[in-house]
């Protein structure tokens, strides 16, 4: 069952019904926890698939447990254990291969699993979990087959406010019409735009391998670079779109993981906007301590934009480490960490050299906005080389391009990224400024349920045409 699928939407909606036919948390949590399991039947082999999946549910419960009981120093072994638990489960490749388990197991949605045990772990230690945690509210939490498969990372005060509440949110007819265009917006997103950009990214892929003038492989080129970025985008927030308009459906409010990154006219305003629920949870639980501990041991103010620098870039290179397990990730964690840390360095360093006043004059210029909007999606673009593609492939770019052939591509890149990106933004405001009969003309319900009729026309006329399946969600490798 595809995680963005009409299939896994039917089995959300036919477990939402389930889940509506009691107000009573009791039914609730019951009812979610069920569909839960049976989506991990559904997406196993057999029940020996998932013993390692609950094994390590069961140290973090025990750990989460023993803490809760007044053990707090345990939290850091219990850490640990977790993520060398995680590193084992996911056999990353600096660990020698005899340890690993032999027989095939489930690996689905273990990454996102992670981040909620270890933020259990962490709030249990620093007391900030509002009440104890049963075994039943802690599988329901960390088994959510909304968010079991690529997030987004929800922490478990949110949950619990919606889930456990006596009271829970009303599902009118207005909200169950705002699901819908969610999930109907998320379906064409994965279906019909990821599905032509990755047609495009492999066709460019397939003509670089090609005899041709370096012309044609810088076009190859930044087809290639700009296909990629534009199809992850479609690929992961439509998958998202799909299950926070779901998860409506069951009454729970799912945090947002994007917020038009595109638009984000520096790296750091970027990744606040990609992936926002993991560059939440790193900001929380890495790069504050870690620059808190550094700031207190270095307490020179001329290091300080170093040691935030410094900070970032470890907490960043992380997100590569998280994303696999090969050396390829482990280069793309170091450059998001590193264009972080210049990032960073150029917003506390620009003042100093060109005072306030001039500073906030530059940052205010619609022309150096629109490139730093360029500048921020082509290096964004670079660095996804190495997320999808291994060094043979890495190898082949660089050869058929050479280093004269990839400077043109993201020269191109840049001056096309600041002028259409700049273009985009001014008529997105324009457009949010229409309004009809008193409110914006893209808020209308009637002409929202227009608008998603059409997505719903094309998204089967599309899939009809092009008979092929949907890709698989990129984040349900992680």
């Amino acid at each position: 069952m595809e995680s963005a699928s009409l299939k896994f939407i039917a089995f959300a909606c036919a477990a939402a019904l389930l889940f509506n036919l009691s107000d009573k948390p009791a039914w609730r949590t019951v009812s979610l926890l069920l569909s839960s399991i049976v989506f991990l039947a559904l997406v196993t082999s057999g029940p020996l698939s998932l013993v390692p999946l609950f094994g390590f549910l069961l140290v973090g419960y025990l750990t989460i447990a023993v803490i809760q009981l007044g053990q707090t120093r345990l939290m850091g072994m219990g850490v640990c254990a977790i993520i060398f638990l995680f590193i084992w489960l996911k056999q990353y490749s600096f660990l020698p291969a005899e340890i690993f388990i032999k027989f095939p197991y489930l690996t689905l949605g273990l990454s996102f699993v992670f981040f909620r045990v270890l933020h259990l772990i962490i709030e249990a230690g620093g007391g900030g979990l509002p009440e104890r945690i049963g075994p039943v509210a802690y599988l329901t939490y960390t088994l959510n087959f909304l968010t079991f498969v690529s997030g987004p990372i929800q922490r478990y005060d949110e949950f619990a406010r919606d889930q456990f509440s006596a009271s829970p949110l009303p599902l009118r007819a207005q909200e169950i019409l705002a699901a819908m265009d969610r999930i109907v917006v998320g379906f064409f997103k994965v279906n019909v735009v990821a599905l032509i950009l990755k047609i495009i990214h492999a066709d460019a892929v397939a003509s670089l391998r090609q005899t041709a003038p370096l012309k044609g492989h810088v076009l190859d080129g930044s087809i290639l670079l700009v296909s990629y970025s534009f199809f992850l985008y479609a690929n992961f927030s439509g998958y998202m779109d799909i299950v926070v308009g779901l998860a409506r459906l069951f009454r729970l409010r799912l945090p947002e993981n994007f917020k038009r990154p595109f638009s984000a006219t520096s790296f750091i305003d970027f990744w606040g906007n990609w992936h926002i629920t993991l560059s939440t949870w790193l900001k929380t639980y890495v790069y504050n301590p870690l620059l808190m501990s550094a700031m207190r041991r270095f307490s020179s103010r001329w290091l300080q934009p170093f040691l935030d620098a410094l900070a970032l870039f470890a907490t960043f290179f992380l997100v590569g480490l998280w994303h696999g397990r090969t050396s390829e990730f482990l280069f793309f964690g170091v450059l998001q960490g590193a264009g972080m840390a210049v990032n960073r360095l150029w917003q506390l360093l620009q003042p100093m050299a060109l005072g306030r006043q001039r500073q906030k004059k530059l940052a205010a210029n619609p022309l150096y906005l629109a490139i730093s909007r360029g500048l921020t999606f082509t290096w964004f673009s670079f660095t996804l080389l190495w997320f999808w593609g291994s060094w043979v492939q890495i190898r082949v770019f660089y050869q058929e391009l050479g280093i004269s052939g990839i400077a043109l591509s993201l020269l191109s890149i840049l001056l096309l990224a600041t002028c259409l990106l700049a273009l985009w933004v001014w008529v997105r405001e324009r457009a949010e400024g229409i309004l009809l009969v008193g409110e914006p003309v893209f808020a209308n319900p009637y002409v929202r349920v227009a608008i998603c009729s059409a997505l719903v026309v094309v998204s089967f006329i599309v899939i009809y045409l092009l008979r092929q399946s949907a890709p698989e969600l990129t984040y349900k490798t992680f």
